[in-house]
Protein backbone atom coordinates (compact mmCIF):
# COMPACT_ATOMS: atom_id res chain seq x y z
CA UNK A 1 0.00 0.00 0.00
CA UNK A 2 2.86 2.34 0.88
CA UNK A 3 4.56 1.64 -2.46
CA UNK A 4 1.28 2.30 -4.26
CA UNK A 5 0.97 5.73 -2.56
CA UNK A 6 4.55 6.59 -3.50
CA UNK A 7 3.92 5.57 -7.11
CA UNK A 8 0.68 7.61 -7.20
CA UNK A 9 2.47 10.73 -5.92
CA UNK A 10 5.20 10.19 -8.55
CA UNK A 11 2.57 9.99 -11.31
CA UNK A 12 0.89 13.19 -10.10
CA UNK A 13 4.23 15.03 -9.96
CA UNK A 14 5.22 13.84 -13.43
CA UNK A 15 1.80 14.79 -14.79
CA UNK A 16 2.18 18.33 -13.51
CA UNK A 17 5.72 18.60 -14.84
CA UNK A 18 4.71 17.45 -18.30
CA UNK A 19 1.44 19.38 -18.42
CA UNK A 20 1.61 21.64 -21.46
CA UNK A 21 0.11 25.04 -22.04
CA UNK A 22 -2.02 25.58 -25.08
CA UNK A 23 -2.54 29.24 -25.97
CA UNK A 24 -5.78 30.34 -27.61
CA UNK A 25 -5.41 33.71 -29.35
CA UNK A 26 -8.38 35.74 -30.57
CA UNK A 27 -7.98 36.50 -34.28
CA UNK A 28 -9.93 39.69 -34.07
CA UNK A 29 -10.92 40.30 -37.69
CA UNK A 30 -11.15 36.65 -38.72
CA UNK A 31 -13.93 35.24 -36.49
CA UNK A 32 -11.50 32.61 -35.26
CA UNK A 33 -9.22 31.40 -32.48
CA UNK A 34 -5.60 30.60 -33.27
CA UNK A 35 -3.91 27.92 -31.19
CA UNK A 36 -0.27 27.99 -30.13
CA UNK A 37 1.19 24.73 -28.82
CA UNK A 38 4.83 24.02 -27.96
CA UNK A 39 5.81 27.47 -29.19
CA UNK A 40 4.29 27.23 -32.68
CA UNK A 41 1.00 28.16 -34.26
CA UNK A 42 -0.96 24.96 -34.62
CA UNK A 43 -4.41 25.70 -36.06
CA UNK A 44 -7.19 28.25 -36.30
CA UNK A 45 -10.67 27.38 -35.07
CA UNK A 46 -13.19 29.10 -37.40
CA UNK A 47 -16.83 30.20 -36.92
CA UNK A 48 -16.33 32.08 -33.66
CA UNK A 49 -18.67 34.91 -34.73
CA UNK A 50 -17.71 38.58 -34.13
CA UNK A 51 -14.43 38.45 -32.20
CA UNK A 52 -13.89 42.20 -31.95
CA UNK A 53 -14.14 41.86 -28.18
CA UNK A 54 -13.87 38.07 -27.89
CA UNK A 55 -13.13 36.54 -24.49
CA UNK A 56 -12.24 32.90 -23.76
CA UNK A 57 -12.63 31.04 -20.45
CA UNK A 58 -12.08 27.46 -19.36
CA UNK A 59 -13.82 25.31 -16.76
CA UNK A 60 -12.42 21.81 -16.42
CA UNK A 61 -12.26 20.31 -19.89
CA UNK A 62 -14.71 22.84 -21.36
CA UNK A 63 -13.87 26.02 -23.25
CA UNK A 64 -16.27 28.93 -23.72
CA UNK A 65 -16.13 32.01 -25.93
CA UNK A 66 -18.27 35.13 -25.77
CA UNK A 67 -18.51 37.13 -29.00
CA UNK A 68 -19.25 40.80 -29.42
CA UNK A 69 -22.51 40.00 -31.24
CA UNK A 70 -24.00 38.16 -28.30
CA UNK A 71 -23.08 34.51 -28.90
CA UNK A 72 -21.78 32.14 -26.25
CA UNK A 73 -19.86 29.30 -27.90
CA UNK A 74 -18.83 26.10 -26.15
CA UNK A 75 -15.85 24.18 -27.55
CA UNK A 76 -13.53 21.34 -26.64
CA UNK A 77 -10.04 22.82 -26.06
CA UNK A 78 -8.36 19.48 -26.72
CA UNK A 79 -10.11 18.45 -29.94
CA UNK A 80 -10.59 22.14 -30.89
CA UNK A 81 -14.16 21.46 -32.01
CA UNK A 82 -17.21 23.65 -31.36
CA UNK A 83 -19.89 21.68 -29.50
CA UNK A 84 -22.69 24.24 -29.08
CA UNK A 85 -23.61 27.91 -29.29
CA UNK A 86 -26.41 30.16 -28.04
CA UNK A 87 -27.22 33.80 -28.85
CA UNK A 88 -28.21 35.77 -25.75
CA UNK A 89 -28.53 39.21 -27.36
CA UNK A 90 -27.20 41.47 -30.12
CA UNK A 91 -24.29 42.56 -27.93
CA UNK A 92 -22.78 40.82 -24.89
CA UNK A 93 -19.85 42.11 -22.87
CA UNK A 94 -18.93 39.54 -20.20
CA UNK A 95 -19.66 36.14 -18.72
CA UNK A 96 -18.82 33.83 -15.84
CA UNK A 97 -18.89 30.06 -15.46
CA UNK A 98 -20.29 28.42 -12.33
CA UNK A 99 -20.35 24.77 -11.39
CA UNK A 100 -23.63 24.18 -13.20
CA UNK A 101 -24.34 27.39 -15.11
CA UNK A 102 -23.02 30.10 -17.40
CA UNK A 103 -24.15 33.70 -16.75
CA UNK A 104 -23.90 36.34 -19.49
CA UNK A 105 -24.05 40.13 -19.06
CA UNK A 106 -25.79 41.71 -22.06
CA UNK A 107 -25.66 45.24 -23.46
CA UNK A 108 -28.37 45.67 -26.02
CA UNK A 109 -31.41 43.90 -24.58
CA UNK A 110 -30.55 45.05 -21.04
CA UNK A 111 -30.54 41.66 -19.37
CA UNK A 112 -28.46 38.93 -17.78
CA UNK A 113 -28.88 35.40 -19.16
CA UNK A 114 -28.51 32.25 -17.05
CA UNK A 115 -27.70 29.14 -19.11
CA UNK A 116 -26.75 25.61 -18.16
CA UNK A 117 -23.22 24.38 -18.93
CA UNK A 118 -24.41 23.07 -22.32
CA UNK A 119 -25.84 26.54 -23.11
CA UNK A 120 -29.51 25.71 -22.71
CA UNK A 121 -31.42 28.77 -21.42
CA UNK A 122 -32.63 28.74 -17.79
CA UNK A 123 -33.58 32.35 -17.01
CA UNK A 124 -33.33 35.90 -18.36
CA UNK A 125 -33.01 38.65 -15.73
CA UNK A 126 -34.25 41.96 -17.18
CA UNK A 127 -32.57 45.01 -15.65
CA UNK A 128 -33.41 47.93 -17.96
CA UNK A 129 -29.69 48.68 -18.21
CA UNK A 130 -26.51 47.65 -20.00
CA UNK A 131 -24.88 45.15 -17.64
CA UNK A 132 -21.17 44.84 -16.91
CA UNK A 133 -18.68 43.49 -14.38
CA UNK A 134 -20.39 40.15 -13.81
CA UNK A 135 -18.73 37.99 -11.12
CA UNK A 136 -19.38 34.96 -8.89
CA UNK A 137 -18.91 34.79 -5.12
CA UNK A 138 -20.07 31.65 -3.33
CA UNK A 139 -23.81 31.35 -4.13
CA UNK A 140 -24.03 34.95 -5.32
CA UNK A 141 -24.02 36.39 -8.82
CA UNK A 142 -22.92 40.05 -8.80
CA UNK A 143 -23.00 42.58 -11.63
CA UNK A 144 -23.21 46.32 -12.26
CA UNK A 145 -25.97 48.17 -14.11
CA UNK A 146 -24.17 50.76 -16.22
CA UNK A 147 -27.18 52.95 -17.02
CA UNK A 148 -28.69 52.86 -13.51
CA UNK A 149 -25.55 53.26 -11.36
CA UNK A 150 -26.53 50.13 -9.42
CA UNK A 151 -24.63 47.08 -8.19
CA UNK A 152 -26.93 44.04 -8.06
CA UNK A 153 -26.47 40.90 -5.98
CA UNK A 154 -28.49 37.79 -6.90
CA UNK A 155 -28.53 34.60 -4.84
CA UNK A 156 -28.91 31.02 -6.03
CA UNK A 157 -31.76 29.59 -3.93
CA UNK A 158 -30.68 26.06 -4.88
CA UNK A 159 -27.23 26.69 -3.34
CA UNK A 160 -25.48 25.16 -6.34
CA UNK A 161 -27.05 21.73 -5.77
CA UNK A 162 -29.06 21.60 -9.01
CA UNK A 163 -30.17 23.86 -11.83
CA UNK A 164 -29.67 27.37 -10.39
CA UNK A 165 -32.54 29.63 -9.34
CA UNK A 166 -31.24 33.20 -9.03
CA UNK A 167 -33.39 35.87 -7.35
CA UNK A 168 -32.53 39.42 -6.30
CA UNK A 169 -30.83 39.50 -2.88
CA UNK A 170 -29.64 43.11 -2.55
CA UNK A 171 -29.05 46.25 -4.63
CA UNK A 172 -26.64 49.10 -3.96
CA UNK A 173 -27.81 52.33 -5.60
CA UNK A 174 -25.98 55.55 -6.56
CA UNK A 175 -22.65 53.76 -6.27
CA UNK A 176 -20.92 55.96 -8.89
CA UNK A 177 -21.47 57.29 -12.38
CA UNK A 178 -21.36 54.78 -15.24
CA UNK A 179 -19.90 51.58 -13.80
CA UNK A 180 -17.93 49.82 -16.56
CA UNK A 181 -16.20 46.79 -15.07
CA UNK A 182 -15.40 45.02 -11.83
CA UNK A 183 -13.29 42.39 -10.15
CA UNK A 184 -13.48 40.06 -7.15
CA UNK A 185 -10.77 40.18 -4.48
CA UNK A 186 -11.44 37.74 -1.67
CA UNK A 187 -14.94 38.70 -0.45
CA UNK A 188 -14.86 42.15 -2.07
CA UNK A 189 -16.56 43.13 -5.33
CA UNK A 190 -14.65 46.14 -6.68
CA UNK A 191 -16.34 48.31 -9.32
CA UNK A 192 -14.87 51.09 -11.44
CA UNK A 193 -16.67 54.06 -13.01
CA UNK A 194 -16.25 56.20 -16.10
CA UNK A 195 -17.27 59.50 -14.50
CA UNK A 196 -16.43 59.24 -10.79
CA UNK A 197 -13.14 59.84 -9.00
CA UNK A 198 -13.53 56.75 -6.84
CA UNK A 199 -14.06 53.04 -7.17
CA UNK A 200 -16.66 51.14 -5.18
CA UNK A 201 -16.18 48.13 -2.92
CA UNK A 202 -18.96 45.79 -1.82
CA UNK A 203 -18.10 43.49 1.09
CA UNK A 204 -20.08 40.40 0.06
CA UNK A 205 -19.91 38.88 3.54
CA UNK A 206 -21.42 41.89 5.33
CA UNK A 207 -23.25 43.27 2.25
CA UNK A 208 -21.92 46.78 2.86
CA UNK A 209 -20.58 49.34 0.35
CA UNK A 210 -17.80 51.92 0.54
CA UNK A 211 -16.08 54.32 -1.85
CA UNK A 212 -12.30 54.42 -2.32
CA UNK A 213 -10.94 57.72 -3.66
CA UNK A 214 -8.63 57.70 -6.67
CA UNK A 215 -5.61 59.96 -6.30
CA UNK A 216 -5.07 61.70 -9.64
CA UNK A 217 -3.89 65.07 -10.85
CA UNK A 218 -6.49 67.81 -11.28
CA UNK A 219 -6.36 67.48 -15.09
CA UNK A 220 -7.85 64.13 -16.11
CA UNK A 221 -7.12 63.09 -19.69
CA UNK A 222 -9.71 61.22 -21.73
CA UNK A 223 -8.82 57.54 -21.85
CA UNK A 224 -8.81 56.10 -25.37
CA UNK A 225 -9.57 52.52 -24.35
CA UNK A 226 -11.49 51.27 -21.34
CA UNK A 227 -9.19 49.65 -18.73
CA UNK A 228 -11.01 46.43 -17.88
CA UNK A 229 -10.62 45.41 -14.27
CA UNK A 230 -9.90 41.85 -15.26
CA UNK A 231 -6.47 43.34 -15.72
CA UNK A 232 -6.16 44.98 -12.39
CA UNK A 233 -3.45 43.02 -10.64
CA UNK A 234 -3.27 41.70 -7.09
CA UNK A 235 0.10 40.44 -5.98
CA UNK A 236 1.34 39.63 -2.53
CA UNK A 237 0.50 42.65 -0.41
CA UNK A 238 -0.40 45.10 -3.21
CA UNK A 239 -3.17 45.97 -5.64
CA UNK A 240 -2.20 47.62 -8.96
CA UNK A 241 -4.82 49.64 -10.85
CA UNK A 242 -4.45 51.31 -14.28
CA UNK A 243 -5.59 54.91 -13.78
CA UNK A 244 -8.53 56.01 -15.91
CA UNK A 245 -7.34 58.97 -17.97
CA UNK A 246 -3.91 59.58 -16.45
CA UNK A 247 -0.34 58.36 -17.05
CA UNK A 248 -0.21 56.39 -13.82
CA UNK A 249 -0.57 52.99 -12.25
CA UNK A 250 -2.16 53.33 -8.80
CA UNK A 251 -0.81 51.18 -5.98
CA UNK A 252 -2.83 50.20 -2.90
CA UNK A 253 -2.32 47.76 -0.08
CA UNK A 254 -4.69 44.88 0.56
CA UNK A 255 -6.89 47.08 2.73
CA UNK A 256 -7.23 49.59 -0.15
CA UNK A 257 -5.02 52.15 1.54
CA UNK A 258 -3.18 54.28 -1.01
CA UNK A 259 0.58 53.65 -1.29
CA UNK A 260 1.73 55.65 -4.32
CA UNK A 261 1.29 56.43 -8.02
CA UNK A 262 3.79 55.04 -10.51
CA UNK A 263 4.28 57.47 -13.40
CA UNK A 264 4.10 55.65 -16.73
CA UNK A 265 4.96 56.42 -20.35
CA UNK A 266 1.35 56.63 -21.49
CA UNK A 267 -2.28 56.02 -20.59
CA UNK A 268 -2.30 52.51 -19.07
CA UNK A 269 -4.94 50.06 -20.25
CA UNK A 270 -4.02 46.69 -18.72
CA UNK A 271 -1.78 45.63 -15.87
CA UNK A 272 -0.79 41.96 -15.81
CA UNK A 273 1.07 40.35 -12.93
CA UNK A 274 3.67 37.62 -13.38
CA UNK A 275 2.93 34.22 -11.75
CA UNK A 276 5.64 34.78 -9.13
CA UNK A 277 4.19 38.27 -8.38
CA UNK A 278 7.60 39.90 -8.94
CA UNK A 279 6.78 41.85 -12.10
CA UNK A 280 3.92 43.79 -13.61
CA UNK A 281 3.46 44.28 -17.36
CA UNK A 282 1.61 47.46 -18.39
CA UNK A 283 0.04 48.16 -21.79
CA UNK A 284 -1.06 51.53 -23.15
CA UNK A 285 -3.49 53.26 -25.48
CA UNK A 286 -3.10 56.09 -28.00
CA UNK A 287 0.37 56.92 -29.28
CA UNK A 288 1.88 54.44 -26.81
CA UNK A 289 -0.15 51.48 -28.11
CA UNK A 290 3.05 49.74 -29.41
CA UNK A 291 4.73 49.83 -25.98
CA UNK A 292 4.72 47.70 -22.86
CA UNK A 293 6.62 48.48 -19.67
CA UNK A 294 7.69 46.17 -16.85
CA UNK A 295 7.41 47.28 -13.21
CA UNK A 296 9.29 45.68 -10.33
CA UNK A 297 6.57 45.10 -7.72
CA UNK A 298 8.99 45.40 -4.82
CA UNK A 299 10.71 48.66 -5.73
CA UNK A 300 7.66 49.99 -7.68
CA UNK A 301 9.98 51.20 -10.43
CA UNK A 302 9.86 50.67 -14.19
CA UNK A 303 12.74 48.37 -15.10
CA UNK A 304 12.15 47.53 -18.79
CA UNK A 305 10.45 49.06 -21.83
CA UNK A 306 9.65 47.15 -25.04
CA UNK A 307 8.45 48.70 -28.30
CA UNK A 308 6.74 46.74 -31.08
CA UNK A 309 5.84 47.20 -34.72
CA UNK A 310 2.14 47.75 -34.10
CA UNK A 311 -0.53 48.03 -31.42
CA UNK A 312 -0.21 45.79 -28.38
CA UNK A 313 -3.70 44.58 -27.48
CA UNK A 314 -2.96 41.94 -24.85
CA UNK A 315 -0.27 40.20 -22.83
CA UNK A 316 -0.17 36.87 -21.03
CA UNK A 317 2.49 35.40 -18.74
CA UNK A 318 3.25 31.72 -19.14
CA UNK A 319 2.64 29.63 -16.01
CA UNK A 320 5.21 27.05 -17.13
CA UNK A 321 8.05 28.92 -18.86
CA UNK A 322 9.71 32.23 -18.07
CA UNK A 323 8.00 33.91 -21.03
CA UNK A 324 5.62 36.78 -21.62
CA UNK A 325 3.38 36.51 -24.70
CA UNK A 326 2.41 39.76 -26.44
CA UNK A 327 -0.23 40.11 -29.16
CA UNK A 328 0.95 42.66 -31.73
CA UNK A 329 -2.19 43.33 -33.73
CA UNK A 330 -0.86 45.24 -36.75
CA UNK A 331 2.00 42.86 -37.53
CA UNK A 332 -0.08 39.65 -37.24
CA UNK A 333 2.35 38.21 -34.70
CA UNK A 334 2.56 37.09 -31.10
CA UNK A 335 5.89 38.18 -29.64
CA UNK A 336 7.57 36.19 -26.86
CA UNK A 337 9.73 37.98 -24.27
CA UNK A 338 12.25 36.07 -22.17
CA UNK A 339 11.51 37.30 -18.63
CA UNK A 340 14.63 35.87 -17.06
CA UNK A 341 17.04 38.04 -19.04
CA UNK A 342 14.49 40.48 -20.53
CA UNK A 343 14.99 40.24 -24.27
CA UNK A 344 12.78 39.53 -27.30
CA UNK A 345 13.17 35.78 -27.67
CA UNK A 346 11.07 35.08 -30.79
CA UNK A 347 7.96 35.87 -32.79
CA UNK A 348 5.10 33.56 -33.74
CA UNK A 349 3.83 34.49 -37.20
CA UNK A 350 0.65 34.09 -39.23
CA UNK A 351 -1.78 34.92 -36.45
CA UNK A 352 -4.32 37.25 -38.02
CA UNK A 353 -4.94 40.49 -36.09
CA UNK A 354 -4.31 38.94 -32.66
CA UNK A 355 -5.84 40.40 -29.52
CA UNK A 356 -6.78 38.39 -26.39
CA UNK A 357 -4.45 35.55 -25.30
CA UNK A 358 -5.84 32.78 -23.09
CA UNK A 359 -4.19 29.67 -21.60
CA UNK A 360 -5.54 26.14 -21.34
CA UNK A 361 -3.33 23.66 -19.49
CA UNK A 362 -3.70 20.15 -20.84
CA UNK A 363 -2.46 17.09 -19.00
CA UNK A 364 -4.50 18.19 -15.98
Amino acid sequence: MKLFKIALVAVIVLSSVYAKEKFFVVERENSSLATIYKGLKRTSIPNMRNMNHGVVKFKGKDGYVISRDGYVIKFNPETEKITNEYKTSKSAIGFVIGKNYVAVANYDDKSVDILDRDLNPIKKIKTGSKNVGIKIYKDYLVFSQMDNDIISVYKDNKLGKSKPDFTLFKEFKDVGQLPFDAMIKDNNYIAGFFSSNHYGVVDLDTMTFKKIKIYLNEKRKMVLKVPHFGFWSIGGDKVFVPAVGDNKVLVYDNNFKFIKNIDTQGLPVFTSLSPDKKYLAVTYSGKDFPTIQIIDTKTLKIIETFNFNGKVLHVRWSNVDQDLYVSVNDSNTVAVINTKEWFMEREIFNIKKPSGIFIYEDGK
